[in-house]
Formats: structure tokens, C-alpha cells, sequence
């Protein structure tokens, strides 16, 4: 394990201290729910503006001609 950390400080590498790399993975799992959670969101409103444009098209559509034929 103490070669490891040698290896990568002679390599130029940072080394980041077992509790930041913790608190670094808690903040993107945190992330990622949040991203999967704006998704959903936006997959909802995406449908409901469909529904909405396609019912705002529907009450627009003119009236049919009454029948004459009595």
C-alpha cells in the first residue's frame, strides 16, 4: 500500500486523502440523483406540453357545418 502512494508521488500525481475521495463519491452519487430526478422532470413536461399543444389544437379546429339535410 506505502508503495503505491510512492509510486504516484514520484509520478507527479496528487495524492487525495481517503475521507476527501469519500466525501468526493457521496457528491457525485448526490449529483447523479439529481440529474436522473431533473430528467424525469423533463420527460414529464415534455409530455404534458404534447398533451397540451394537442388539445390546444383540437379546441381550435372549427366547428363542423350543422346538417342542412332536415
Amino acid at each position: 500500500m506505502k508503495d503505491g502512494g510512492v509510486s504516484a508521488i514520484q509520478a507527479d500525481d496528487q495524492v487525495v486523502g481517503v475521507g476527501e475521495l469519500k466525501a468526493l463519491q457521496r457528491q457525485v452519487r448526490e449529483l447523479e440523483r439529481l440529474l436522473g430526478r431533473k430528467t424525469m422532470e423533463v420527460e414529464i413536461l415534455k409530455e404534458a406540453l404534447e398533451v397540451a399543444q394537442a388539445k390546444k389544437l383540437i379546441s381550435r379546429m372549427p366547428l363542423l357545418p350543422a346538417d342542412d339535410s332536415r
